[in-house]
This record gives C-alpha cells, sequence and structure tokens, in this order.
C-alpha cells in the first residue's frame, strides 16, 4: 500500500467527543486504578480524572488521519505519545478536537506518522494537545526524510537512584478492559489476529495503557496521588507488554516540576519504553 502524502498538513473535521463520569470511571480501571484511588473510580467524589484521560478524545480523529494515510492497518503499533495538558479534564464535558498528519516519515524498515491534536471545550479553551507517533511495521525504506527530533531536555540520570518507584502487576484482561475507552485494535483481543501479525505470545497491551499506568504511578510517586498536578508526559515504546505482566515506573526529580522516568517489565528485566518524562505544577 503506498502512503497519502496529501494528507499532511490538513486538519481534520473537527468531532465531538461527550463523556460522562462512567467513561473516566472505565478509563481508570483500563489503567489500573485500584480500591486506594477511589476519587477516580466513585462519583460521589467526583470523580476526579487522570489527566491521561486526553488520548480518549484524540483517537478518533487521530484514527481518521491514520485510515487517510494509505497504509497497512494491520500492520500498526503506537510508537510514541506526548501531551500537554492546559486545562484540568471534568468529570463530564463535550470536547471538540482536530487532528493533522505533520508527516510521513521514513525510518528504513519502519514508517513513521507524526500526528497532532487540539482539543478543546465548548467554551473554546484548550484542554489539551497531543502528539502521536504512528509505526507501520514492515513499511520504511521508500526514500523519505526521518522523523525530526524534539529533545525534551528531561534525560535520565545515570549517577543515583530513584526517587520513587512503583510496581503493579496488570491483569490478564486488561487490554480487553482497555479496548472499551475506544482502541478496538484487534491487536490487543484475538489470539489469531496477533499471531497472524508476528506476536506469537498473543495480543499485546494497548501502549496507551502503559501510558497511563505511567501517569498514575507519577500521580502517586510524586503527586501525593493528585493527578491534576501533572501538566505533560511523553513516552516513546520500545517493546510490547503482554496483559498479566508486571509494570514498574521509576522516576528521577532532575529539576523543579521535571522528572525522568523508565517503565519496565519486571519478569523479563527489560525496559519497555524510553525518552518517558513527566512534568508537575510546583
Amino acid at each position: 500500500m503506498a502512503f497519502d502524502f496529501s494528507i499532511v498538513g490538513k486538519p481534520t473535521e473537527s468531532a465531538a467527543f461527550s463523556y460522562t463520569w462512567r467513561d473516566t470511571v472505565l478509563y481508570a480501571l483500563g489503567i489500573g486504578a485500584r480500591r486506594d484511588e477511589l476519587d477516580y473510580l466513585y462519583e460521589g467524589r467526583g470523580p476526579r480524572v487522570y489527566p491521561s484521560f486526553a488520548v480518549v478524545p484524540m483517537f478518533g480523529p487521530m484514527h481518521e488521519v491514520v485510515l487517510k494515510s494509505g497504509g497497512d492497518l494491520s500492520m500498526v503499533v503506537h510508537g510514541g505519545q506526548r501531551v500537554r495538558i492546559r486545562k484540568p479534564f471534568s468529570a463530564e464535558a463535550t470536547l471538540l478536537t482536530t487532528a493533522t498528519a505533520r508527516g510521513i516519515y521514513d525510518l528504513r524498515r519502519l514508517a513513521s506518522l507524526i500526528i497532532d491534536t487540539e482539543t478543546k471545550d465548548v467554551a473554546g479553551d484548550v484542554v489539551c494537545t497531543t502528539t502521536a507517533s504512528i509505526l507501520f511495521r514492515g513499511a520504511g525504506g521508500f526514500g523519505g526524510e526521518p522523523p525530526p527530533k524534539e529533545p525534551s531536555g528531561i534525560d535520565l540520570p545515570k549517577d543515583r537512584p530513584a526517587d520513587f518507584r512503583v510496581e503493579e502487576t496488570t491483569s490478564p484482561e486488561q487490554a480487553l478492559l482497555y479496548r472499551l475507552s475506544g482502541d478496538l485494535n484487534p491487536l490487543h483481543a484475538d489470539p489469531a489476529f496477533a499471531t497472524a501479525v508476528g506476536f506469537e505470545k498473543g495480543p499485546i497491551l494497548h501502549g496507551l495503557a502503559t501510558y497511563g499506568y505511567m501517569v498514575r504511578h507519577v500521580a502517586k510517586g510524586a503527586c501525593g496521588g493528585d493527578g491534576s498536578k501533572i501538566t505533560g508526559f511523553e513516552v516513546q515504546f520500545r517493546k510490547p507488554v503482554w496483559p498479566g505482566e508486571t509494570l514498574v515506573t521509576e522516576g528521577w526529580v532532575v529539576a523543579p516540576g521535571k522528572i525522568a522516568l523508565t517503565i519496565s517489565v519486571k519478569e523479563r528485566g527489560e525496559k519497555v519504553v524510553t525518552g518517558a518524562w513527566a512534568t508537575v505544577a510546583t
């Protein structure tokens, strides 16, 4: 399949996304929230909304751009994700999101589609912006440019232990739960499909579910459980995670409000992301 480069720079129509407390609670459960996070799980307390919920209203417009790209959808994986929070999410709202393909880039064996989104509330205030890197496996080598580098300036220290560490085992059903927040890719549900596209161990956990775990862990480890203090976060996904594995998030405060992060799978002793960071209000 040939990529359609004419989509680059053309924003989608604004897509409305309405949600209630049920959607935010389902999302929190999908990223592993437990009983001790009741503020995010019980409507009697709001509920509060984890800032990584930003990936839910962005998903439809982002997926529209992926569909228009001309790439092979069966070979898609999420390569990386950045979110900037401008305004806290309320327990229920209608949001309006546009998505724009920044470019389609060549990574030799992979092709990378970079998609920027902007989400506003009905008053016109920007709630969040996101940047997604969508990878098409086996689609590189077409002679294009590599993706631009965007250093965060939040680098991982090599000379001291982490300031916090949060370890949590995912459920074997975690991907089946997370997909109810919008990402219905059969790679995360259908064993036969997963095997057919190269994942012989079966369906993998959504990268954005791992992302949500990281944000929860930052809230626990650096913000006293208050996710509203988190203003930005990014990862580059490097290795798959299978439902049932144990995620370990470690964080280093490298400057006021800036946290460098790693996420690894305990059972394999293997880091599954690189370039991870978060910013928090101080």
